[in-house]
């Protein structure tokens, strides 16, 4: 095989998101996310045309689920320290959606070959998830901060206001709230938003 279809074929796979799980490096800062990784931006943007949830709101639930690294898991669970025990949940990907909840979107959606490590389908399904909250619970797609409780604590965890007693969870949508308004601001400021 020549070098330059050897080159082509690297090109190919790496625009494909194929197999590059890492973070991008600056993820304070929106612009940088998109100019290093623009599959993000368009799989987002195609997730926001589908279900109308704001590439911002998306941007900082995936920031707060994965710090966007596409394999993402929850860590494991050990019995006396030492003993594995299982990852604490079956959360995966960039998403960190639930192997339950995930089933139910490829049911509900029919994307029989979508994967959690998949920025599309992960968007895609952030996308489904909080378009059903709005839906059904009426939180408004551009409220990060609810929209994040309902993604954390389930629509019936939050229509219950499970949330409620667990002070650390309300600290952590207020800031995804706070992350969501920093990066529309940074998006529109790079032309992006």
């Amino acid at each position: 095989m020549n070098r330059f279809l050897k080159l082509a074929i690297v090109a190919l796979v790496a625009s494909c998101g194929g197999g590059n799980y890492k973070a991008p490096r600056n993820l304070d800062n929106a612009c940088a996310i998109v100019a290093e990784r623009p599959a993000y931006l368009n799989a987002m943007r195609k997730a926001e045309r589908r279900w109308g949830i704001p590439v911002h709101v998306q941007m900082a639930t995936i920031h707060q689920e994965s710090k966007f690294i596409g394999n993402a898991r929850t860590p494991h669970r050990y019995l006396l320290g030492v003993i594995p025990m299982g990852r604490q949940s079956s959360a995966y990907g960039y998403s960190q959606a639930l192997d339950g909840t995930w089933e139910e979107y490829v049911e509900k959606t029919g994307k029989r070959r979508a994967r959690r490590d998949r920025i599309d389908d992960a968007t895609d399904f952030m996308g489904w998830y909080m378009d059903g909250s709005a839906r059904r619970l009426g939180i408004s797609k551009l409220d990060a901060t609810s929209q994040y409780l309902a993604y954390h604590e389930g629509r019936g965890g939050f229509s219950r206001g499970s949330y409620r007693s667990k002070g650390w969870l309300i600290n952590v949508a207020n800031n995804v709230g706070s992350r969501s308004e920093t990066y529309r601001v940074q998006l529109a400021s790079c032309g992006r938003g």
